[in-house]
C-alpha cells in the first residue's frame, strides 16, 4: 500500500515579513540617532568678528622647569634658581599683567621644590590663574602603572 505524499502540492515562497520588521526597526534607529541640524530650525543672525590674531597678552606666559630645576619663562633662562630671581625674571616677560594665565610646563623628573617654588613665585606677586601641563600617558606606562 502506498501512501500519498502531499509535499510536493506545497508551493515555496519567501517570507517577507521577517524582513520588512527588522527594516521598519532599523529606520527608527536611524531617525531616533540622526543628528538634526539646529540651525535650519533656529533662525538666529550671529554676530559678526574681523578675526584679527590674538593679543600677546592673552596668551599664556609658559614657565618651564627642567630636569635639573633650571627656571626658562617665556624664551628667557633664569640664571639662579631662587625665588627672587624668578620673580625679577616674571616682571620682565609679563611686566604689570597679573590676569596673564600661566603655564607650567615641568620635567617629570623635576624636583618637587623647584615647582614648589615657582607656585610661590607666582603667589608672591599675585598671579592666579596657573595651569599644569601634562603630556597624554601611554599605554605601555599606563599597563606597568599597575
Amino acid at each position: 500500500m502506498r501512501i500519498a505524499d502531499h509535499r510536493s502540492d506545497d508551493i515555496p515562497e519567501i517570507n517577507l515579513i521577517p524582513l520588512i520588521d527588522v527594516m521598519l526597526c532599523l529606520l527608527i534607529f536611524f531617525v531616533v540617532t540622526a543628528t538634526f541640524d539646529a540651525r535650519s530650525v533656529l533662525k538666529l543672525q550671529l554676530p559678526r568678528a574681523d578675526g584679527q590674531p590674538v593679543d600677546a597678552r592673552m596668551q599664556p606666559l609658559g614657565i618651564l622647569i627642567n630636569a635639573q630645576g633650571r627656571y626658562f619663562v617665556g624664551d628667557r633662562e633664569v640664571l639662579r634658581t631662587d625665588v627672587e630671581s624668578l620673580k625679577q625674571a616674571l616682571r620682565e616677560v609679563a611686566g604689570e599683567d597679573r590676569a596673564r594665565v600661566v603655564l607650567i610646563r615641568a620635567d617629570a623628573r623635576t624636583p618637587w621644590q623647584a615647582v614648589v617654588t615657582a607656585y610661590e613665585a607666582l603667589g608672591q606677586l599675585g598671579f592666579r590663574t596657573v595651569a599644569n601641563a601634562t603630556a597624554p600617558e601611554t599605554g605601555a606606562a599606563r599597563g606597568s602603572a599597575r
